[in-house]
């Protein structure tokens, strides 16, 4: 008799190639309406399937994972960042947690160089003036950014995308400083470790961020910080809301401290600092880091790929606990 196959319930709707995919092989429970689940849904998920496929954010904290006995055997999370997860209580009710890395290193370093650029030539506030009807025609000194042209970067955690960033800023004549651990790739030649960082703050024209959301990067950010970054500088996010304090953040650009800011991610997502939302020297995106057809496609595979080992009784490819 052929043994019933497992369940997967995916918390968020999917390319199709991987909602297809995942049919192939598991009973899959979808989210048609793609709304975020509350706490409570969650809960009776993790009591309907053995491998919840959930995103950055679908919060499983400890008191989701006290609601045990629960079915849930598998969290194969769609993304790099695991702070959405309390992993040690994951591991207390033996579930296992796996992720998705490699796969959005590039477009995610997209989106970093696309948001230095947007911030430093005002790129969205330019936009936002045609559409309004409030463009009168060139003139020389209105509108004015700056070049990125000898300017320096300071990237903030080299790993993979910080790595990834570094290469593609040489092609626009930034220097490139950078602080963090190292975790593969190629390195450009002049890129140069800063003795930390609050030296890269204070002599960068630009800042990236790539560092891992956690306990110990928790508003690493900070208004003291911020203060110490150098006048008229840029700061530039895709790493996790969490790393900056947006409060001291729109204060620093309203007072003009600095100069403009570029945000893919957001502390309190999908809400929006207020104060941030009322200034114009800011790019606010909606968490696009991966947001393409190939790469979310590509993390969900990996996903599934995850997934598919553990129900064979293999050991994930990306095991986290």
């Amino acid at each position: 008799m052929q043994q019933p196959r497992p369940t997967a319930c995916l918390t968020r709707r999917h390319t199709d190639a991987v909602e297809r995919a995942f049919a192939e092989h598991f009973e899959v429970g979808l989210n048609i309406d793609d709304i975020p689940r509350t706490a409570s849904e969650l809960s009776r998920m993790m009591q309907q399937c053995d491998v919840l496929v959930p995103t950055v954010t679908d919060l499983l904290d400890d008191q989701l994972f006290q609601h045990a006995p629960f079915r849930t055997k598998l969290i194969a999370s769609v993304g790099v960042g695991t702070n959405h997860i309390d992993l040690t209580a994951a591991a207390r009710e033996g579930c296992v947690v796996t992720n998705t890395p490699d796969v959005l290193t590039d477009d995610t370093a997209d989106i970093a160089i696309a948001l230095i650029l947007m911030a430093s030539r005002r790129l969205g506030e330019g936009e936002r003036v045609v559409r309004a009807s409030r463009w009168h025609g060139f003139a020389p000194t209105w509108h004015l950014g700056h070049t990125l042209r000898g300017r320096t970067l300071g990237i903030v955690g080299y790993g993979r995308i910080g790595r990834a960033v570094a290469a593609r800023a040489r092609a626009f004549g930034l220097r490139v400083q950078w602080v963090g651990r190292e975790a593969g790739g190629s390195v450009p030649a002049d890129a140069e470790m800063a003795p930390s960082l609050d030296t890269l703050l204070a002599t960068s024209d630009i800042v990236t961020l790539h560092a891992p959301a956690g306990a110990d990067t928790h508003h690493l950010i900070s208004a003291d910080r911020i203060a110490r970054m150098r006048p008229g500088s840029i700061l530039i996010n895709t790493a996790r809301g969490s790393l900056v304090d947006e409060r001291a953040l729109a204060e620093a650009l309203s007072e003009g401290h600095l100069f403009a800011a570029g945000l893919d991610v957001h502390e309190f997502e999908p809400k929006i600092n207020a104060g941030l939302m009322r200034l114009e020297n800011v790019v606010l995106l909606p968490h696009l880091g991966s947001a393409t057809v190939e790469t979310r496609t590509a993390m969900g595979m990996r996903a599934l790929e995850n997934a598919r080992q553990w129900a064979a009784g293999h050991e994930p490819r990306d095991r986290v606990v």
